[in-house]
């Protein structure tokens, strides 16, 4: 079924044409057919949110089309992006598994379909399959070491351009047979980029000319490039 947002909505997992290496994409059919069961699906537009940091939890979301973003803020209303969801990741698992409360709020940044199913309807699903509990461990698992990478980009890097450069390089990751991706569409606004990074508006303009005038980076309109990784690797540390 077509939307006004440029995507068809999936009713199905097994039939989807956008089925990823995603946490609820490669079940059996026995385990998919259940799953399908229990989930209900919706369209985002841009800047809805789906839950709130310390909101109770009721569920899991899974984002089937578009992008998230996950922050997170202070009592003083400091905001930091902790993580950009891709299509096949859930969100709230934790929270969900362990019946606390939400550690982040969720916002679509583009216009999104997002699946939800129940956290008692999760957690059956999980007893009766083994490969969903198992699936469960392996996004955890990557959740804790994508927050070790952020607190190694927030918390040990001494400089923004340190910092910067190794948020680049994370956008940049996907990789293929030919290795990293060095051209991407970079999704953050330069306020956005900021509140990943822990920095100001400002300085990540500022430093970001200074890496397009060294020709570390290109910018094509909204089109990144990287043009010396190695350079931007001896920056960032890694």
């Amino acid at each position: 079924m077509p939307t006004p947002y440029g995507f068809e909505i999936e009713n199905s997992c097994q039939t989807c044409n956008r089925r990823s290496r995603g946490f609820f994409c490669e079940l059996s059919p026995s385990a998919a057919k259940d799953l399908e069961a229990v989930r209900s699906s919706a369209i985002y537009p841009a800047g809805a949110v789906l839950f709130l940091e310390k909101q109770d939890s009721h569920g899991v979301f899974l984002v089937c089309a578009g992008k998230v973003k996950l922050t997170i803020s202070s009592s003083e209303g400091k905001t930091l992006i902790v993580r950009l969801v891709e299509p096949g990741e859930i969100l709230g698992l934790a929270a969900a598994c362990a019946g606390t409360p939400y550690e982040v709020t969720a916002e679509t940044m583009h216009p999104s379909q997002i699946a939800f199913i129940r956290r008692q309807d999760l957690l059956r699903l999980m007893n009766k399959h083994p490969e969903i509990y198992q699936q469960a461990i392996r996004q955890l698992s990557q959740l804790y070491r994508d927050a070790c990478d952020q607190l190694r980009t927030i918390g040990l890097s001494a400089s923004a351009p340190e910092k910067l450069a190794r948020l680049l390089l994370g956008l940049c990751s996907t990789r293929s047979e030919e290795g990293p991706a060095t051209s991407i569409t970079l999704p953050l606004t330069h306020e956005e980029i900021a509140s990943c990074i822990g920095s100001t508006r400002e300085t990540v303009t500022r430093t970001l000319s200074d890496f397009k005038a060294k020709r570390f980076v290109a910018f094509h309109g909204s089109r990144l490039t990287i043009e010396n990784r190695e350079a931007l690797e001896s920056i960032g540390g890694i």
